[in-house]
This record gives structure tokens, C-alpha cells and sequence, in this order.
């Protein structure tokens, strides 16, 4: 691991910031490092409300889409929500379905199934809702590159609103509305909004177009913060707000699901990465084991008996995709290891017998011990090959595989992940070719880094400083969780290795023989040997809370030891 110290170059306005906030220069510098120079701009980010909001209006079709919407109730139209099978897919239907009923609508509600329908809008979705004469689909985190599906479904007289976040083709498809703020002839001051984000900006429309004020729809925005920490999407803008008030409808009134998920978690506040780390990989558990739309009734469910019963079904599938990913991992790390070319820029591996509901998590994996752009196949029931693929840092996965279109069927995605569909027969020519533009995109590989927002004293850890690191929440891309630097620590006492698998290790570190600060170290049991008592050492830590027997103790949550 690099570390590497973003030192902030702007002294003088780190020091005035100080001094207007009453804080200390390190949390100044960390605005600064966030483009915040001044105090009514930090007031703001510390603040986030209501108020700063864009105008959902801005977004090009919104007036269309809910002009649309409103009129298809008005005439008692049955409306189909179709969402895609993963968190934001799950919580954006079930979003915009119980906002819709609310103000009166007739909808129900399709997921599709991973394995027998794939990603994106469904053939069989669409003849669905022509057997049940529905002449309005909305789809939600999907659909902007379903030109042919819409085509169909105008032959059998039913119109589309798309609202989607995913890069658009070369030409829209042929809907009543299409909602993305990253369509090219979009105004939409934000670009960076999650599938579900998007579904929030078309009831804030509704809501605006009703007369009525937002603070009638903010208890959806639990949903929309869900999505956000599973799309690791930038937390920034108008995502800082959404993701923060919906934070707040989390730790004041959760809606029935996610309290059954998270009252197991002894913590009294929760953040947004008890969000990405234990509620998303629970939703997505069900789509990738059995079916997502157990997931979706769990985030509707209103009754805490039935919400608690189907919590205990997820927590169960949860548990099977996790035995699964560990064993696909193992035996995708064999793979890679039995490989003749270990000097490669990519990682590419397969097996028909893998499973396609965690292909994504194990390229993930795969990245955490060989950082490499990485791409996972399996077999597919109609006989072509299904891949997951995630990619590294400064490295445009769909930039990349745009550059391989000849031997795709079929992808879409991100910067960073991606999904796509290959022939069989074409495996090793995409490897091959996946290999020459990886290395071409970035001649030499870089390594894993920790950037490193700050070196600090242990002493430096009070309260204060505590209480207003918190006030960054939420963290994630565009606003990371600070990791800090510090130096000449001893250990106090032994190191413990501690896990089921005594896979991490828990210490105390002192400095300057001051008070001494429990830390502990996930996945890095390795690590264990290199710390001898009155040998000094560096760590890297993010800052946290434990608590244990209804006592709260700071603790450090190590990143890498030296």
C-alpha cells in the first residue's frame, strides 16, 4: 500500500477557516480538501436541508413524465413499476410504487429475475402488462438502452417513462419520457444521482405540480440513501442532502424492514456505512440467491411480524451468498495463480459453474488481492457467457469495453463497474483483446494507495474533535472517510487475534506515554507479527465509536500498519 499525505497547499485559508469555525487547522484543511473556503459554505455542508434541493423541473421530460403520470390516474390507468433486481433497482420501485398509491394510483409492481430474464427491461414484463390491458410502464434504474423493449411495447400500445441514471446509447428510445440527468441534451444541474435519486426528483415533481410542500415526501428519502451507499455513488451535492436527511428519517423513524435489519446492530446512531456494509449486501442477497422481490415486500412491509419473518428469510439467503462468494473467490484466486502469465494488466476469469448472483462481489474480491481491472464470467442458461466487471482507480471500465464492442453481445454500466454479455466461443479472443486496451489505458499498473487526509497526534482525538468529524457524514465517494496518520506509536499490551477465523486483530497504542487508544484491524491478522512491544510503528486509522456493554469508547479502525 502507498500512503500518501494530501498535504493542502492553502495555508492562509486553512488557518482563517480555523479560526471563524473554532476548530482545529486539521479539520479546516479537511474542508478546504472538500473545495469549502469559506464559513458560509462550510455552514452549508455541516447543514444540509431541505432548501438545497434543484428544481426537479430542470431535468429534461419532468414536465412530460408527470403530466403523464397525473392523467393516467385521473383516468383509473393501471400503471407497472419495473425496477432492476439489485438495491437501488428494489428501493426505487419501492419508492415510487407506495408514493403513487398514496396519491391514488393503480400500480403494481416487476422485478425481474436474474436468471431467467437478465438485467434491463423484460419481453415478458412488457406481455404482462399487456395481459392486464396496463398502458403506462415506469421503469427505475434501467431502461436507457431499451429501445428495442419500448418499440415492442408501442406495437401493443403501451407507453414507457424511463428514469435512469446509466450512460445513454447514441439514441433514446422511443418513450413517453426519459428521465437522466446524464443525457447529453440535459440541463440537470447534478449528474451524479442514483437510479433511486432519480424516482425522488419525479415525486418531488408530482408533490411540487400538487401544491404541496417536500417535507410531505422526505420519509422516502430512507430509501434513497440506501441506494445511494449500495451505488457508491459521489456523495456530494445534491447526494450529500438526499443521502443526510435520509440518514436522519433512519435514526428517527425507520421504515419497518429496515429496522428488522438493523436491530440486531447494537449501535445508537447508524451511518451511512452501516448502510453500504450490513442492510445493501441483505436487500441484494435475495436477488442474487432466489428472487429480489422478497426484498422489495420487506422494504414495503408495514406489519413487524411479517417484516421480521421475511428479514430472518433474507438473513438466511444472505448467509448462502456469502459461503458462495468465498468459494467462487477461492477458486477464481486458483485460477488466476495456475495462470502461465502472471505479468498481465487485467484479470479475466471463468467457469461455467460459477453463480451469476455473485460474480460481482467476487471480481471485487479478486481486485482486493490483485488490483487489477477485473472481469468475472458464467455460463448463462440460453448458452452465452454472463460477466461481471469492476475496475480500478484513474481506470474508465466502460471506455475499455467500448473498445472491445466486437466481441460483446451486450453492456452497460459505470466508470467503475459494468456488466456485459459475450458468445462462448468468443471468451479468449474478448481476454486477449480486453488485455491490449487495459494496457494501453494505463502502461504501468498502479498501486493499491491510502490517501491520507491528515498526520495527527493521538492527543488530538478529544471529543470535540470527534463530535465534529461526525458532522462530515455521510462519507463516500467525493467525501471519503477520513484516514489519519500517526507516528512513533508503542504497543500496549499484546495484540489479540480475534474473529471466527482469527482473521483480525484487536490492540491498544499509546504515544508520547499518554493515555492509550483500543484499535482494531479487519482482515489484517498478517499484520500481527510485525508489531513488537517497545518497537515503534506507524498506522494509518479511520476514527469510530465501540460499544460494548452499553459503554461508547473511541476506537481506531485500522487501515495498514508500518
Amino acid at each position: 500500500m502507498n500512503w500518501i499525505i494530501e498535504e493542502n497547499a492553502d495555508k492562509s485559508t486553512i488557518k482563517t477557516l480555523s479560526k471563524e469555525l473554532n476548530v482545529d487547522p486539521v479539520i479546516s484543511s479537511m474542508l478546504v480538501n472538500r473545495g469549502i473556503k469559506t464559513f458560509n459554505q462550510a455552514k452549508e455542508f455541516f447543514r444540509p436541508n431541505p432548501g438545497q434541493l434543484h428544481d426537479p423541473f430542470l431535468m429534461m421530460d419532468m414536465d412530460i413524465a408527470v403530466n403523464s403520470i397525473l392523467k393516467a390516474i385521473e383516468k383509473n390507468q393501471s400503471i407497472m413499476i419495473f425496477g432492476d433486481y439489485d438495491v437501488d433497482g428494489t428501493s426505487s420501485v419501492a419508492l415510487l410504487s407506495s408514493y403513487l398509491k398514496e396519491i391514488g394510483a393503480d400500480v403494481s409492481t416487476y422485478i425481474p429475475d436474474r436468471y431467467s430474464e437478465g438485467y434491463g427491461v423484460s419481453i415478458k414484463a412488457i406481455d404482462l402488462a399487456s395481459n392486464n390491458k396496463q398502458e403506462l410502464i415506469i421503469t427505475l434504474d434501467c431502461g436507457i438502452k431499451a429501445n428495442s423493449q419500448v418499440d415492442y411495447a408501442l406495437k401493443k400500445g403501451i407507453d414507457f417513462i424511463i428514469c435512469d441514471h446509466h450512460n445513454p446509447g447514441e439514441i433514446m428510445p422511443n418513450a413517453l419520457a426519459v428521465l437522466n440527468p446524464k443525457r447529453r441534451d440535459c440541463n440537470y444541474p447534478f449528474k451524479e444521482l442514483c437510479g433511486c435519486g432519480v424516482g425522488f426528483k419525479l415525486i418531488q415533481a408530482i408533490n411540487s405540480q400538487k401544491g404541496l410542500e417536500i417535507e410531505k415526501i422526505i420519509h422516502y428519502l430512507d430509501l434513497v440513501a440506501l441506494a445511494i451507499a449500495a451505488d457508491i455513488v459521489p456523495i456530494v451535492d445534491e447526494n450529500r442532502t438526499l443521502a443526510h436527511l435520509g440518514m436522519q428519517v433512519i435514526n428517527s423513524n425507520p421504515r419497518m424492514g429496515m429496522h428488522c435489519i438493523l436491530k440486531n446492530n447494537l449501535k445508537k446512531e447508524f451511518n451511512i456505512g452501516d448502510l453500504m456494509f450490513y442492510v445493501a449486501p441483505r436487500i441484494n442477497a435475495s436477488g442474487r440467491i432466489a428472487h429480489a422481490s422478497l426484498s422489495l415486500k420487506l422494504l414495503l412491509e408495514e406489519d413487524f411480524g411479517k417484516a421480521e419473518k421475511l428479514s430472518k428469510k433474507i438473513e438466511e439467503l444472505n448467509s448462502e451468498r456469502r459461503e458462495l462468494e468465498k468459494k467462487i473467490t477461492e477458486q477464481a484466486l486458483e485460477q488466476i495463480n495456475k495462470s502461465s502469465n502472471q505479468d498481465v494488466f487485467s484479470t479475466v476469469v471463468f467457469d461455467k459453474s460459477w453463480n451469476r448472483g455473485v460474480i460481482g462481489i467476487v471480481a471485487s474480491r479478486l481486485i482486493e488481492k490483485h488490483y487489477k481491472p477485473t472481469v468475472v464470467f458464467c455460463k448463462s442458461k440460453d448458452g452465452n457467457l454472463t460477466a461481471s466487471a469492476r475496475s480500478i482507480k484513474n481506470v474508465d471500465l466502460y471506455k475499455i469495453l467500448e473498445q472491445c464492442k466486437k466481441y460483446i453481445l451486450q453492456f452497460g454500466g459505470h466508470k467503475y463497474a459494468a456488466g456485459l454479455t459475450i458468445k462462448e466461443k468468443d471468451y479468449i479472443h474478448f481476454k486477449e483483446f480486453f488485455e491490449k486496451a487495459v494496457s494501453k489505458h494505463i502502461k504501468k499498473l498502479p498501486e493499491p494507495e491510502i490517501l491520507i487526509e491528515s498526520k495527527i497526534q493521538l492527543e488530538s482525538i478529544t471529543p470535540k474533535f470527534y463530535r465534529i468529524l461526525n458532522q462530515f457524514e455521510p462519507f463516500g465517494p467525493g467525501n471519503r472517510t477520513p484516514s489519519f496518520l500517526s507516528e512513533e506509536l508503542i504497543l500496549k499490551g499484546a495484540v489479540k487475534k480475534v474473529g471466527k477465523n482469527k482473521e483480525h486483530i484487536k490492540l491498544s497504542v499509546q504515544q508520547n506515554q499518554k493515555n492509550s487508544i483500543s484499535a482494531i484491524g479487519f482482515w489484517l491478522s498478517e499484520k500481527s507479527n510485525k508489531i513488537k512491544a517497545h518497537s515503534p510503528f506507524s498506522m494509518v486509522y479511520n476514527i469510530d465509536q465501540n460499544t460494548w456493554n452499553g459503554k461508547t469508547t473511541t476506537q481506531l479502525n485500522i487501515k495498514d500498519i508500518k
